[in-house]
């Protein structure tokens, strides 16, 4: 419970103008009013969001703020370069430390912390996923001297994870608390001038025009910061996938346990399963773990409200148990879900055009805590008119394919899942890689 916003909730109520128009109030419309009102404090922004600000997964993420990267690669190098693949990958490995310094300036208290992330194999096929990993990333010289790969014994004097055969270390990610760093963020645009309306839902976006049923937002620039809520928009439905990823979260763990388990420091980590998960040690000494659950509801529809269900709550529970036998009788205090948007081809893209003013950004595919803020700082030289090298990095301008049209949508992620049910089974009875991966791979697209 992070108590009340102190901001009054406004609805639109009547047709206004303004400089930029930001449709969704999550982490990239937020960072994108911020980013822009410090380089222009004139500037007029106004802020719409159809429910509250962070109502998505802004406001329910795993709380990692790290610099994963996803995304086709050797298609970015072809259209670009190896080198701007790379610059990508260093961008947003510093933007981890340009938003910590934004949270000190502003003063928002998200219980940031800086420990870096673990990704951790729990079987012989996940350590060969760990191996491909760690070779990929060397290849593309994205690895800095900090990254370490981690054997049990080196992964047990950090964290006593049951089952864990080796980790790699990848020290560019923070923990935080998800909904407070949106909060702050609230205060901070609205202290510097922007105008947020919520429980405004954008119903079309025409020309130079945001329109809603409380009224309409004429303005110079429309950002279209919709992410998971993209398909909601005409036009748009099979531009960004609504994928549902759910988390519950501990009773306070006794001080008798954490000896047990070990995890002094406010590291991250998740697990190289197909339906992996990924967990944090918050402030007040829970776990928080997190995984896909019902991963996608037929014709894109959204969860109520972030309620999860049972059989999600049981199944991730089962996870965090076979991570900490130990956890076995510490109660389950909740859990919730959010919606995130996925690309077809699972990549980020920015794009901003300058003939009719319309700029997007978004498709994160769950790994948006820290690219949000550098997708904005880009989206402000874009809008602004600076050249810089945030403009030439490979995610501007990058064409993602649409998805399938119902049902083959429906169908395609229910298979996938399903086929990653099935491979994580195979994998944790009999050591194998299961011969069903490459066509799970091949329908995902990844």
């Amino acid at each position: 419970n992070i108590g009340g916003p102190s901001w009054d909730h406004r609805q639109l109520e009547s047709d206004q103008r303004a400089d930029i128009v930001i449709v969704g109030a999550g982490y990239t419309g937020l960072w994108t009013a911020y980013e822009l009102l410090v380089a222009q404090p004139d500037l007029d922004v106004v802020l719409l969001d159809a429910h509250t600000a962070g109502y998505g997964a802004s406001g329910r993420n795993g709380g990692w703020m790290s610099g994963l990267l996803d995304g086709p690669r050797e298609e970015w190098a072809r259209r670009c370069s190896p080198q701007a693949v790379v610059a990508l990958q260093r961008a947003l490995n510093a933007t981890v430390d340009h938003i910590a310094e934004v949270c000190t300036i502003e003063q928002i208290d998200c219980d940031l912390r800086k420990d870096g992330a673990l990704l951790v194999a729990t079987s012989s096929p996940q350590e060969r996923r760990l191996d491909e990993l760690h070779a990929s990333e060397l290849a593309w010289g994205a690895l800095d001297d900090d990254w370490l790969q981690l054997t049990a014994t080196d992964i047990e004097q950090r964290i006593r994870i049951s089952g864990a055969t080796a980790a790699l270390f990848n020290p560019n990610c923070a923990r935080i608390q998800p909904a407070k760093l949106v909060r702050g963020l609230v205060e901070a645009v609205i202290a510097k001038g922007a105008r947020l309306y919520e429980r405004s839902a954008v119903t079309e976006i025409d020309g130079h025009r945001a329109v809603t049923n409380r009224g309409t937002i004429t303005a110079k620039w429309i950002v279209r910061a919709t992410e998971g809520f993209t398909a909601s928009l005409p036009g748009y439905r099979r531009r960004l996938l609504p994928m549902n990823s759910a988390m519950i979260i501990t009773d306070v763990v006794p001080d008798s346990i954490w000896e047990q388990i070990g995890w002094t420091g406010a590291e991250t980590f998740h697990d190289l399963c197909h339906r992996h998960s990924y967990l944090q040690r918050t402030v007040d000494n829970r776990i928080a773990i997190g995984g896909r659950g019902r991963p996608y509801r037929y014709a894109s529809k959204h969860d109520r409200d972030g309620a999860v269900d049972a059989p999600t709550v049981g199944e991730l529970r089962t996870r965090l148990i076979e991570l900490f036998p130990s956890l076995r009788d510490v109660p389950i205090q909740r859990g919730w879900c959010g919606v995130l948007g996925v690309a077809r081809d699972w990549s980020t893209s920015i794009a901003v055009d300058h003939d009719t003013g319309h700029c997007f950004a978004g498709g994160y595919a769950g790994d948006g805590v820290t690219a949000a803020n550098l997708a904005a700082r880009t989206l402000r030289d874009l809008i602004v008119g600076i050249p810089s090298e945030l403009t030439e990095l490979p995610w501007v301008g990058h064409a993602n394919p649409l998805w399938e049209p119902e049902p083959l949508r429906w169908l395609g992620v229910q298979s996938v899942y399903h086929l990653y049910r099935r491979i994580d089974r195979t994998e944790t009875k009999t050591g194998r890689t299961s011969k069903l991966t490459p066509a799970a791979k091949k329908i995902a697209g990844r």
